[in-house]
């Protein structure tokens, strides 16, 4: 690491980072490189994952994604989703900023009003009177966004297979193994892309849309360049 890349990583330190984006956008890959590249400067880091991150969430978790939930309200996975992540900013979050860490979030907010808002149709006005219950002011000061087509995101993770419905293969389908909030469907999810997108548009400074469309290296490149950029604003 030269000396430049060692004074604008060290920058980090303190700072609440956000990666969001579909399952099977890469941004798991990105944030664990950036993690690496963190601690090789010394700097500290505080990694969590929404919905969970602590042992409360974790039970919050398995209720949201299990297929048994079916029949859920998207009130009640609004409320769900700002329950776990309420236990996570005050027993995780808040400590770790004030530790001087960097906490780098994986989802956060942006997530919430993608998918409950901009996927399901529930109005932003919910979901920002919920989040100023849940987490107050404790929001990430940048969210990275990694864009990509919904298809090619679900083949990616895994979620979208060669075998339809009939068992033919060649047919698109979903997997068994995809949890509830994958089997949506693919209308659901370029709302949701279409959700990111717009956040971006309205508060770019706040939202960094990165393209996921290339190999890892690239998009770490791109992910390199774009927190440069953000920290010298």
């Amino acid at each position: 690491m030269d000396a430049e890349q060692h004074a604008w990583v060290s920058r980090l330190r303190g700072r609440f980072i956000a990666f969001e984006g579909a399952d099977g956008c890469g941004k798991s890959t990105q944030l664990k490189r950036l993690e690496a590249l963190c601690e090789r400067a010394g700097v500290a880091v505080t990694l969590v994952r929404e919905p969970g991150g602590t042992p409360i969430g974790e039970r919050i978790r398995d209720i949201l994604l299990a297929k048994t939930s079916e029949g859920m309200t998207l009130r009640c996975e609004m409320l769900l989703y700002m329950a776990s992540r309420s236990q996570l900013v005050e027993a995780v979050i808040r400590p770790a900023l004030a530790r001087g860490d960097l906490v780098i979030a994986d989802r956060f907010l942006a997530s919430t009003y993608a998918y409950q808002g901009a996927g399901g149709g529930l109005p932003e006005a919910e979901i920002d009177a919920a989040a100023s219950i849940a987490v107050g002011v404790t929001r990430p000061e940048v969210n990275l966004i990694y864009d990509i087509d919904p298809q090619t995101a679900a083949r990616r993770a895994g979620i979208l297979t060669t075998v339809g419905k009939g068992g033919r293969k060649g047919e698109a389908g979903v997997s068994l193994f995809a949890d509830r909030m994958e089997s949506k469907g693919d209308a659901f999810h370029r709302k949701v892309r279409e959700g990111y997108l717009a956040l971006a548009k309205r508060d770019p400074a706040r939202h960094l849309v990165i393209d996921a469309s290339g190999d890892p290296e690239a998009v770490w490149m791109l992910t390199l360049a774009g927190l440069k950029e953000w920290l010298k604003a």
